[in-house]
């Protein structure tokens, strides 16, 4: 492909050399750079790209675009204002413009994004449309998942991967179009079919996210100026500074009665291995759904995927079946066990999440409430205090194990915990290997009690002394089921 066809819809200056050059890929990373290849300079937290430039000349690199003033010497060099921007539009013509093949649907908001992002995918497939996403826990084409660094990854990588998504038959793309995406351009070069809000509270203000509050909900506002229909949460206070200078047709959901999708007679539905909510909807949709995860915020995820999936010819059927069985891993997720107990795998790392998680449980009015964690080796000791703090106030019964220690000894993790725990008067025991704290609780359990792994969610790795092992919670339940 020819460097000029790149840089359709740019504005750039021709510093040196010729557009008229044929280019073998676009790539930001130095490491990456490939004979033919245009390298894109970017500034980052740790490393600004600028600084590599003409060592990837020498490379082999046929282009440099750049938005600074530096010397290259022997290639073509562009010179753009902002070269994130120009990655993502290069980025999109160097893979044939996906977004033009596929249904695209972005999801912005503090929380909900990932857990809508697996309904509206349950939904769509449900009715025969496969359908990929991009977001917290990597890029899922099928079965496959793969990792990547960020929620929302850069812009040649959403391209790549929306190229990829086309190969293998899907029909649509699910995106957790992040904040920090939107401040750093990752989702340009496109325009979303349909954009969903979930909600807005603080989150990721400080250090390298966002400087202030008004600046993060403004990122988050971008998606309304680059999509075709917006969707958006009518209950969530901040949703008329979300819609700020939309350009897209707007519609709604929540409780209210003003909404277009609206949401009613919702209570929680608790059984041994299901623990999930109930609702009805009225409006534009007349439906009675159950939903297999817990917690009645959920009926506001739900509600966000029903608004979009009912534009693209889905049955009502296919979304009560994709409701009542979405699985979203690491999520509060149910794994199946022999016994009268429901047990859960969840994410939740933090005093934050833990609280939300265990006080969503705690409404189910379990036997007994039992949590498993541990806590990240070489990160902050007052997170380990809040954690156990939280824990033994909210659980019955905590056990205290392994989880990433890194570089730290396990048992100084635990010791940190414990200081937590001592200032409530929580009922805790420690078993420092992860496996056999799973074991003790899956054989302690009792009748009607619910059971929460917490911290590792997703992963499947433990990280000791710079060594990562495989380490998939799944599997090890399935051992010690197989063992008993």
């Amino acid at each position: 492909m020819r460097l000029q066809e790149l840089l359709q819809g740019i504005d750039f200056a021709l510093v040196s050399g010729s557009t008229d050059t044929e280019i073998t890929d676009v790539v930001y990373d130095s490491r990456n750079v490939v004979k033919g290849c245009v390298f894109v300079c970017l500034v980052g937290a740790n490393a600004d790209g600028h600084e590599f430039a003409q060592a990837a000349a020498e490379k082999g690199a046929a282009a440099i675009v750049i938005s600074k003033e530096i010397a290259v010497q022997g290639v073509t060099v562009i010179k753009t204002a902002d070269t994130r921007m120009a990655l993502a539009f290069m980025s999109a013509a160097y893979f044939g413009r996906p977004a033009e093949h596929l249904i695209t649907i972005g999801i912005t908001g503090t929380k909900g994004k990932t857990t809508t992002a697996f309904m509206i995918r349950s939904i769509l497939e449900k009715s025969g449309i496969k359908t990929g996403v991009i977001g917290t826990l990597g890029i899922m084409i099928g079965e496959k998942l793969t990792k990547t660094s960020n929620t929302t990854p850069e812009s040649y990588e959403i391209q790549k991967s929306m190229r990829k998504m086309i190969e293998e038959g899907c029909r649509c793309v699910v995106m957790e179009a992040s904040s920090q995406g939107f401040k750093l351009h990752r989702t340009q070069g496109f325009v979303f079919d349909y954009g969903l809000f979930t909600n807005l509270s603080h989150d990721h203000i400080g250090g390298a996210e966002h400087a202030s509050m008004e600046e993060y909900r403004e990122c988050k506002s971008r998606l309304f100026r680059q999509c075709r229909t917006g969707i958006v949460n009518l209950d969530d206070p901040a949703t008329p500074q979300i819609l700020a200078g939309h350009t897209c047709t707007v519609e709604t959901f929540g409780f209210d009665s003003h909404a277009e999708l609206r949401a009613k007679n919702e209570h929680l539905i608790g059984k041994v291995g299901y623990l999930g909510v109930h609702f009805e909807t009225e409006g534009v949709l007349s439906l009675s759904a159950d939903v297999d995860i817990p917690g009645k915020f959920n009926v506001y995820n739900a509600l966000a995927a029903l608004a979009v999936c009912r534009h693209l010819s889905v049955s009502e059927q296919a979304m009560l079946d994709g409701l009542n069985e979405v699985k979203v891993k690491g999520r509060v997720e149910s794994v199946n066990v022999s016994g009268h107990y429901t047990l859960l795998i969840d994410y939740a790392h933090n005093a934050m999440s833990m609280e939300n998680v265990l006080t969503t449980l705690r409404e189910y009015k379990p036997h007994r409430l039992i949590t498993l964690f541990g806590a990240g080796g070489n990160r902050s000791r007052d997170r380990r205090y809040e954690m156990g703090e939280v824990s033994g106030r909210l659980s019955d019964l905590s056990v205290i194990t392994e989880d990433n220690s890194r570089f730290e000894n396990v048992m100084d993790i635990i010791a940190d915990i414990e200081t937590g725990l001592h200032r409530t008067d929580g009922n805790y025991i420690v078993i420092p290997d992860r496996t056999d704290a799973i074991r003790y609780c899956m054989e302690h359990a009792q009748d009607g009690d619910i059971i929460v792994l917490a911290g590792k969610g997703h992963e499947d790795y433990q990280d000791k002394m710079g060594v990562r092992t495989h380490y998939d919670e799944r599997e090890v339940i399935q051992k010690i089921l197989a063992e008993r």
